[in-house]
C-alpha cells in the first residue's frame, strides 16, 4: 500500500499528533499487517464499517477507492453494501451504493 499522507496533508499544521497517529499508526502500522489481513479484506471492512456508523462524506469515498484499488471488483461492491444495508440501514446504503456507483463508473 501507498504511503498515506491524509493526515499530515489536512491537519498536520493544526493537530499534528492526530496527522501522526493517522498516518504513521493507522495507515502505516495497521495497514500494514498484511499476514493477519489482506488489505483487501482490510478495505472491505473498513468500507463496511464506515456506512455502518453513517460515515457518508469523502473518507467513505476514499475507502470504497481503495477497495477498488485492493481488487474489489463493482459487483462485489454492490453486494457487500446491499447485505450491510440491512443492518446499517436502508437510507445510508443508497447513500454509499450513489458513491460506489460513482467510484467504479469514474473510468468509464
Amino acid at each position: 500500500m501507498a504511503k498515506v499522507t491524509a493526515g499530515r496533508d489536512e491537519m498536520g499544521n493544526f493537530a499534528p499528533k492526530f496527522a501522526e497517529l493517522n498516518d504513521d499508526v493507522l495507515f502505516g502500522e495497521v495497514w500494514s499487517r498484511e499476514e493477519q489481513l489482506s488489505a483487501r479484506e482490510r478495505s472491505i471492512i473498513t468500507v463496511v464499517s464506515l456506512m455502518a456508523i453513517g460515515i457518508l462524506d469523502s473518507s467513505l469515498k476514499f475507502h470504497i477507492q481503495n477497495s477498488k484499488n485492493h481488487g474489489v471488483t463493482a459487483e462485489e461492491m454492490a453486494e457487500i453494501l446491499t447485505h450491510t444495508a440491512f443492518y446499517a440501514g436502508w437510507p445510508k446504503a443508497w447513500a454509499a451504493l450513489r458513491m460506489a456507483k460513482e467510484v467504479y463508473n469514474s473510468e468509464e
